[in-house]
């Protein structure tokens, strides 16, 4: 397998590094941090990092295929790109970067509601490939509106987020002026000019704003304005009753996003939802929860079968990958591990990322004696 990356970044904690040394402090504290004490947030990686796997050495092996197949599509890898919010805070273009790679690499990458380019940018770059992760509208019509956008621009899976009936509480963005309402500080810019290739580059590409919202937003926004304006637009909790007319209305592949217990479980499977995907939200939301992997075992164990079985959250490489498949999981999903990328590297961030994860992927599957990402569970250690 040929893939090429930058010797320089050879593991996914040098780019953390490299990003935490390339943008300025609040956008890596608001990218790299989670909620109250960080508590789930370092236990969602621990936990993964516990699952031993057993290799065969003796074992006759051809070859590895990590090739996947996921609602209806085979990707090359049994891993995508979740949806993260003001990407482009990050890094300017990060969203139209990293859906340019998973385009390349034929992985998934979602969009989120809140990120910085549109459901519109993103087709086109992914030619209809990119999944839509829905935030709850307030107002159907709003609601209505976004699906019919991603509708038309042929997007197969539509996500809709659960895990955020609150925003988590998270006291570096609360410090950082990163809350809502969102504010600017002297520190802040102070810490944008300390980061000059950063912002240059926005300065270029211009400020990171929500671009799939813009039809709904009023002109001339200021920071507070702007805030209120997000109270008002979203409903966090989900339920029952919002979830159907979704399923009604939408033609593709349905997948609830930020599972975390069995009941809830149930609830998506008996509405219909083709994924599961399991996730704290990156330990951004409930310190006091399980890790993402523990959740994902109960879920996998009672649901494989009833829906397609998903996990983020913790997930940091091509070991860890293995491990929640072996665990359980169908597919996978990560959000810093890009975010870190493209910080740290730019345009090059998604090409090499995924490069990374798809040689160390490779590397574990021959180490165990997998022919396919299926075999991960016969090498499960228990």
């Amino acid at each position: 397998m040929t893939l090429d990356y930058n010797p320089q970044f050879p593991g996914i904690d040098d780019l953390r590094e490299g990003a935490r040394k390339r943008i300025p402090r609040f956008a890596f504290e608001y990218l790299d941090g989670g909620c109250n004490e960080d508590v789930n947030l370092h236990r969602n990686t621990s936990d993964i990092r516990d699952v031993e796997l057993i290799p065969q050495y003796l074992s006759k092996h051809v070859k590895s295929d990590m090739s996947t197949e996921l609602f209806g599509h085979t990707y090359d890898a049994p891993f995508g790109i979740s949806p993260i919010g003001l990407q482009g805070l990050m890094w300017p273009r990060t969203p139209e970067i990293l859906a340019e790679a998973a385009f390349k690499h034929n992985i998934p990458f979602c969009l989120s509601t809140v990120s910085t380019s549109s459901i519109e940018t993103i087709a086109k770059i992914t030619e209809g490939r990119a999944w839509f992760q829905l935030y709850h509208p307030t107002e159907d019509h709003v609601r209505d509106d976004i699906i019919k956008r991603a509708k038309d621009a042929e997007m197969p899976v539509l996500v809709i987020l659960a895990d955020v009936p609150t925003f988590g509480y998270r006291p570096r963005d609360i410090r950082n002026g990163l809350a809502m309402p969102p504010s600017m500080s002297l520190r802040n810019i102070m810490q944008i000019i300390g980061r000059p290739t950063w912002a240059l580059n926005t300065l270029k590409h211009g400020k990171p704003e929500f671009e799939t919202l813009k039809p709904y937003m009023p002109p001339g926004l200021d920071m507070k304005q702007l805030g209120m304006f997000m109270d008002r637009t979203f409903s966090g909790r989900l339920n029952e009753e919002k979830i159907k007319p979704i399923r009604d209305m939408w033609p593709g592949k349905l997948v609830i996003k930020g599972v975390a217990c069995e009941a809830d479980a149930e609830r998506a499977v008996r509405l219909g939802v083709d994924g599961l995907w399991v996730s704290n939200h990156g330990g951004r939301q409930l310190d006091a929860g399980q890790s993402a992997i523990a959740a994902m075992r109960t879920i996998a164990e009672k649901f494989k079968g009833q829906a397609t079985i998903m996990m983020d959250s913790g997930i940091r490489s091509g070991p860890d990958i293995a491990r929640t498949m072996a665990s359980g999981a169908e597919f996978t999903m990560l959000g810093r591990t890009f975010m870190y990328g493209t910080a740290a590297l730019g345009e090059q961030g998604g090409n090499h990322t995924i490069a990374i994860l798809k040689r160390q992927l490779q590397q574990v599957m021959e180490q165990l004696c997998c022919q396919s990402t299926a075999d991960f569970a016969n090498h499960l250690h228990q």
